[in-house]
């Protein structure tokens, strides 16, 4: 049975873990480029642990500069199974209050200037995003939120802009009145999309610091209000991130979810048609599959 170990992207706010045994930040050289940053690891209650500031310690990335193949490519190579990404959002429900954490469960994508894909020209692949989270790890970070007094929500559709600026008030009508999103923010795509392809484990906890612009008692952002939101959530982030080691397994069984699997019959492109070049760039992302003998 395999070693799990988790990995943690953080947003606004989380930049590093409390409390990691043996805490290092290494470089990890990827051919997608340049992580955010270093990686922080270490050990926490005897679990493996690697942490990674999404934008960068000194938030020095915007949503879209950010290198999201490099940061799950770098994770996966350090031999991270079950990844939990943290950031901020706004709420398009009265019920999901700032303050509140959601367990997001699905997606709706409109970033339009990113690289979504490991894959393309040498090897061509499709993996399905149907569900594009992994149940298993958000119970585990519902159970580690609620132990750490945030009031969670379990489910939730993400509406991924791109930014930087705020939605128009035209915008946050829409996305919640008509296409009944949940919350939005700027960097859950395509973030979620590789660690699929990157057949990692992957969670997202949505942390809530505003309602976006629909809301009439509340008006348009306010980036001094988000902050003040944005450092209590932090706190219980963190709490959240140093309850997950005892509720995720040492050993790793296979994912029920076939998370860790998603790959199986994902590449069209033939062994004697694929580009040496971009196999090699592949081989932790997708070495399972494209090295493994032929039958």
């Amino acid at each position: 049975m395999a070693q799990t170990m988790i990995g943690v992207i953080g947003g606004s706010g989380v930049y590093d873990i409390d409390g990691l045994e043996g805490a290092e930040w290494r470089e990890v050289a990827s051919p997608f480029g340049t992580p955010s940053d270093s990686i922080l690891t270490g050990t926490l209650n005897g679990m493996p642990m690697a942490f990674l500031p999404r934008h960068g310690r000194g938030h020095v990335h915007s949503p879209s500069s950010v290198p999201y193949r490099a940061n799950i490519d770098a994770l996966k190579r350090l031999g991270v199974t079950d990844l939990v990404s943290v950031g901020a959002c706004g709420s398009f429900r009265e019920e999901m209050a700032p303050g509140d954490f959601v367990i997001v469960d699905q997606y709706i994508d409109r970033t339009i200037g990113r690289e979504k894909s490991f894959f393309g020209p040498g090897c061509v692949a499709h993996v399905s995003v149907a569900h594009p989270t992994c149940p298993r790890v958000g119970a585990a970070c519902a159970t580690a939120a609620e132990a750490a007094g945030a009031r969670v929500h379990r489910g939730g559709t993400y509406l991924a802009m791109e930014g930087p600026q705020f939605s128009t008030l035209a915008e946050s009508r829409l996305y919640r009145e008509v296409w009944g999103c949940d919350v939005i923010g700027m960097t859950g795509m395509p973030e979620a999309k590789l660690a699929r392809e990157a057949e990692l484990c992957y969670a997202s906890v949505a942390m809530i610091t505003d309602y976006d612009s629909w809301h009439p008692e509340h008006g348009e952002v306010d980036v001094t209000a988000i902050i003040a939101t944005l450092l209590g959530n932090a706190q219980r982030g963190k709490a959240m991130v140093r309850a997950l080691p005892d509720l995720l397994a040492q050993g790793r069984a296979p994912c029920p979810e076939g998370c860790d699997h998603a790959l199986e019959y994902a590449i069209l492109t033939t062994p004697d048609a694929r580009d040496p070049a971009m196999m090699a760039r592949l081989d932790a992302v997708a070495g399972r599959v494209l090295n493994r003998p032929a039958d």
